[in-house]
């Protein structure tokens, strides 16, 4: 739904390597105690006060299954859909009924216009009472219901596929506010620790260790953290902004904080997850519910082949001295065949499409869930691969590059070189792991599974 705001969201984060550098000082060089003395960067970072950014991130995160379920209960989009399969379900009934009853009074008058004239010395004058009741042909009515049923059963599957949907889209909303959350954070507690690894790089310039350049790249540094705040707290607005949505909120109500993401496990083969797309995904049944019914509307085009009845009856009310009249009627429709051979042709070539519809549908599907299967595998194996070789190799060469820099020898554009590594790779990190739970979700959505 919003899949370019969420891409932005997602992979314009990277952009944050070069200014978060910082954070991995505070969190390298501090635990030394003589290496802090000897760059002047002090190990008060742990009584830093939080920014009210800070503070609100550490208040108690909303679980995603709380609002799923609450999208389910106050999302409008479902209300509405369900609503609309309700009514869907009434027609049958209609369909089904005869057509209304007719009843009429007659006057007939003799000799002159007005009412009842001739009424008391003409046997043609008379008051009338009928009723009249047109009859499809037997099985027509039949058939338009089943038409209707399917036509309901189609929007049941519809119905589904709007709950799915939605709940889908919470999800990627969800895990791109945990994301951006995450870095928020990050980002606040580098800006503290900017100003002390700032003051370090002023230190080691003003007794001759160091340079001007590292100075003003500290300060650089800096500013460019404090854009990059502002840029986050407005990514984080427009998230909750549209999960707010989602749920039916109030945009006043309170902010949404998302649990951290973990990496959670597709224990299902490709050819299972197929198989369940196939049995259980609610796009496949509304477009499977669509051929039955065009298939039951071959039947009833045939059917109107055939012709309608009508019964009549009516008495008609004589003066005292005269007898009353009773008449009995019954009649024909007989079908215009040149139109139903039309209407015929016309409900064939619908139920043709109704077939090519689904077999397009059924591929959509599982192209779909070929895709999402093999971004969860390969981003499973990326997520290995970051977590047991790229990330801790980069902190060990990061470790060396800050011990040749403390023992000045090694300058400072090495050692951000050094940074820049654990920090992309952290990154990398992050944004694999919600396109990982991104591949998840969407799988969920398009087979029915619900992964742990």
């Amino acid at each position: 739904m919003q899949s370019t705001y969420l891409s932005r969201s997602l992979f314009g984060c990277t952009r944050i390597s070069l200014i978060s550098v910082a954070v991995l000082v505070g969190t390298m060089v501090l635990p030394a105690k003589g290496t802090a003395q000897q760059t002047g960067i002090s190990q008060q970072s742990a009584s830093i006060p939080e920014s009210p950014g800070m503070a609100e991130q550490a208040g108690m995160p909303t679980a995603l299954r709380e609002l799923i379920q609450e999208a389910e209960e106050k999302n409008p989009q479902i209300a509405a859909s369900f609503h609309t399969w309700q009514a869907s379900r009434n027609v049958p009934k209609q369909a089904s009924a005869l057509p209304e009853t007719q009843f009429s009074v007659q006057q007939f008058s003799v000799g002159s216009p007005r009412p009842f004239a001739g009424y008391s010395n003409s046997d043609f004058a008379y008051i009338g009472f009928g009723a009249s009741q047109d009859i499809p042909y037997p099985g027509k009515r039949r058939l338009r219901a089943r038409v209707a049923e399917h036509e309901a059963d189609s929007m049941e599957a519809q119905t589904d596929s709007m709950r799915r949907t939605v709940v889908a889209n919470l999800k990627m909303l969800y895990f791109h506010l945990a994301y951006i959350q995450q870095t928020l954070g990050v980002l606040q507690r580098s800006d503290a620790l900017l100003t002390q690894v700032q003051e370090a790089a002023e230190a080691r310039y003003r007794v001759g260790q160091g340079n001007q350049q590292d100075v003003l790249k500290a300060q650089l540094q800096h500013t460019k953290i404090l854009q990059e705040i502002a840029h986050h707290h407005q990514e984080e607005g427009l998230l909750e902004a549209q999960i707010k949505q989602v749920l039916g909120r109030s945009q006043e109500s309170a902010d949404i904080v998302a649990e951290s993401l973990t990496v959670r496990s597709l224990p299902y083969a490709a050819a299972e997850l197929l198989q369940r797309a196939r049995d259980q995904n609610p796009d496949v049944h509304s477009k499977q519910a669509s051929i039955r019914q065009q298939e039951t509307q071959v039947e009833l085009a045939h059917k109107n082949f055939r012709p309608d009845f009508n019964v009549g009856y009516t008495y008609e009310h004589t003066a005292s001295q005269f007898k009353d009249y009773y008449m009995a009627s019954f009649s024909v429709r007989l079908p215009n065949r040149g139109r139903q051979r039309a209407a015929l042709a016309e409900a064939e070539q619908s139920q043709e499409r109704a077939r090519q519809e689904l077999d397009a549908e059924s591929q959509r599907v599982l192209s779909e869930v070929q895709q999402q299967y093999v971004r969860a595998k390969t981003s499973e194996e990326r997520l290995k691969i970051y977590s047991d070789g790229l990330v801790p190799q980069s902190e060990a060469t990061f470790q060396s590059a800050l011990s040749a820099y403390q023992s000045n020898r090694q300058d400072f554009e090495s050692l951000l070189s050094g940074f820049l590594d654990v920090l992309n790779l952290d990154l990398e990190y992050r944004n694999e792991l919600v396109e990982h739970e991104s591949a998840l979700a969407e799988l969920e959505r398009l087979t029915g599974v619900d992964l742990p």
